[in-house]
């Protein structure tokens, strides 16, 4: 279980875990347990009895470990699935198998189950001394014994320092300057343009995803308008920059 703030690398995380042990970071299975939190949306895991709509297509969850029976499955925000959830979890974690509703037995002895919640995430960003055993004490108040009980290890995230903060930014840059390569733009993003992007775009509350969304509509646009209007060329070498706390494009010999 893997416990902590929203955007400080949860999904990340198992997305890395998939690219290693399946070869690929699309070897996950994500299943949103906000979508789950009445009792009548359970069946949707396994698929709707028969005569009701939808039989034919399979559970959400079953259908998606048959297809890709090598996968790591993310329950995300488990804290919000409703109680009869638990049961279906219970039986995965104890017997490694699911029967769905056309009563063919799902195997899952060969998946990762990786949950994660938010749960005493007011602790940890606020850097209490004994934030991690207060999260420990919440999800115990949550959840029932016998279901932490079949979890292996319970994982606490920390709020991002400044160094992660300017790797992840760094790592972002990095992809756009990628993307732009292959049209044949070579830009450069000095770290001066680092800064900027946490100065502007970094949000405790929010953690790292208020980056993306800060360089796609500021830098990404701007480079975009260049295209455009003809200022950025292919074949030809750009770096941007920050001056007077604006983002400057310098055009290099």
């Amino acid at each position: 279980m893997f416990l902590g703030p929203t955007g400080v690398g949860k999904t990340e995380v198992a997305r890395s875990l998939a690219e290693a042990l399946f070869d690929s970071e699309h070897q996950i299975i994500r299943i949103d347990m906000s979508e789950y939190m009445e009792s009548h949306s359970v069946s949707r895991l396994i698929g709707s009895p028969p005569g009701y709509v939808g039989y034919d297509e399979g559970g959400q969850l079953t259908e998606a470990v048959r297809r890709k029976p090598y996968s790591i499955i993310l329950f995300d925000e488990i804290e919000k699935a409703h109680p009869e959830v638990f049961n279906i979890l219970l039986q995965i974690l104890d017997d490694g198998r699911l029967t769905d509703n056309q009563g063919r037995t799902i195997d899952f002895k060969n998946t990762i189950i990786i949950l994660t919640s938010n749960i005493g995430s007011e602790f940890l960003l606020r850097n209490d001394a004994d934030a991690q055993k207060e999260v420990q004490n919440l999800v115990k108040s949550k959840f029932k014994p016998e279901f932490l009980n079949r979890i292996d290890e319970q994982i606490i995230f920390n709020p991002l320092g400044l160094k992660v903060q300017i790797e992840i930014a760094l790592k972002m840059l990095n992809d756009l300057k990628k993307r732009l390569l292959e049209k044949n733009i070579m830009m450069n993003f000095d770290e001066s343009i680092q800064k900027y992007v946490i100065k502007h775009g970094y949000n405790d509350e929010y953690g790292a995803r208020p980056l993306k969304r800060y360089i796609q509509r500021h830098i990404e646009t701007l480079i975009a308008t260049k295209i455009i209007d003809g200022s950025i060329e292919p074949h030809q070498k750009y770096s941007l920059t920050v001056k007077d706390d604006e983002l400057a494009l310098i055009k290099d010999n």
